[in-house]
């Protein structure tokens, strides 16, 4: 390719000491990236078992089996010494703790310090986007963003060609010279042959897409395990990136961000794999896998399973209709029965998909027994 000489060549200056606050699969998996980057790493995480696998061996056996980290990553269980120093702070813990994260380290980090928060969720109760939380108990003086997309923590960790989208909202500042905003300096540290960013500023847009997608993902691992098909799955993807866009707009985000990597990309990957925890959770319990048996019986943290009452919640306060996330918590938490659930919503009244036409009429099945599918086949 060409280079375009006439286009003035523009350089991001990168956080040189980033900490990582959380040692599980996609922490670690992070932390790998930036040290690969360049970046100095620390990795904090509570269990010492792991913390000392990981400094001994360079491996987080735990999480990430017998991958291969980059070297030099330095681990640890201490809080304050993870962050000594440090000029910008990745939190990769389940979403329900970040509030309580945030209190620990806003003592502990110095003014301007970056935070990029790595968890997809919304907060139950308040209704806050995981940004939110961060900003509301950081307050100004540090600049809050996002790290999100398709990403599967053991491909990223070795090396596979990975995508990401970095949000921070962009002030008057950093406008005028975006090379210097906490979003380019993020994107630029983070930044590998094999881990590529783009820039969002969009921060809910991007959220939205996260939290959603976990709930979508459900949905299709429960169609699948079920025993229905691709046509099924791929019906519940399309439709399920309408209702991210629609809490997302309703937000005041973005459909653009919506058909990006933090949803089309993400909501793609996720409901496409078994590697998916959401995905597989919603395939045991299609087939009929109670839900304390699921995972063999261990506890398992499947952030869709929290995202579909918050989520739900959300859309409802807002007077929104997300019926594939409804669906999702019916069976979920309300003991729904997952066939009957489903086929009502297919049976829902016809709508045009554009919405802009306003249409919705009566479907002829909602008033017809439901058929048992070898039937409606014949």
């Amino acid at each position: 390719m060409t280079k375009d000489s006439s286009r003035p060549a523009l350089r991001s200056r990168p956080y040189d000491t980033i900490a990582v606050l959380g040692a599980g699969a996609w922490g670690t998996a992070l932390a790998s990236v930036a040290r690969r980057a360049g970046r100095s790493v620390r990795l904090w995480g509570r269990d010492q078992a792991v913390i000392d696998d990981m400094n001994r061996t360079g491996h987080n056996t735990r999480y990430l089996g017998d991958i291969d980290l980059a070297t030099g990553i330095v681990a640890t269980t201490d809080l304050a010494e993870a962050l000594a120093g440090a000029e910008a702070v990745l939190i990769v813990i389940p979403s329900v703790a970040i509030r309580d994260m945030c209190k620990q380290i806003a003592p502990l980090i110095g003014k301007g310090v970056a935070v990029a928060i790595c968890a997809k969720g919304i907060e139950e109760g308040t209704g806050y986007l995981m940004g939110h939380i961060a900003a509301d108990v950081l307050g100004i003086n540090h600049p809050v963003g996002v790290i999100s997309g398709p990403t599967f923590a053991d491909e990223t960790a070795m090396g596979h060609f990975t995508a990401a989208t970095v949000a921070f909202k962009f002030s008057y500042d950093d406008r005028l010279s975006p090379m210097n905003s906490p979003a380019a300096r993020m994107a630029v540290s983070m930044s590998t042959p094999s881990f590529r960013t783009y820039i969002s500023d969009d921060l809910v847009g991007v959220e939205i897409g996260g939290a959603v997608k976990n709930v979508i993902a459900i949905a299709c691992g429960m169609m699948t395990g079920a025993g229905f098909a691709e046509n099924t799955r791929a019906a519940l993807i399309t439709r399920g990136m309408d209702e991210m866009k629609r809490l997302a707009e309703a937000l005041g985000g973005q459909r653009e961000t919506v058909t990006g990597l933090s949803g089309a990309g993400d909501l793609t990957l996720t409901c496409s794999s078994q590697s998916s925890r959401n995905m597989s959770l919603g395939m045991q319990l299609g087939a009929g896998i109670p839900r304390d048996q699921c995972f063999d019986g261990k506890p398992t943290t499947v952030e869709g399973e929290h995202n579909a009452i918050t989520v739900t919640d959300l859309a409802r306060r807002l007077g929104l209709a997300l019926p594939i996330c409804e669906a999702v918590r019916r069976v979920l938490h309300d003991g729904a029965d997952l066939r009957d659930t489903f086929a009502h919503m297919w049976s829902s009244p016809i709508e045009a998909e554009p919405r802009a036409m306003g249409l919705s009429f009566d479907h002829p099945s909602g008033r017809m027994p439901t058929l048992p599918i070898d039937e409606v086949s014949s």
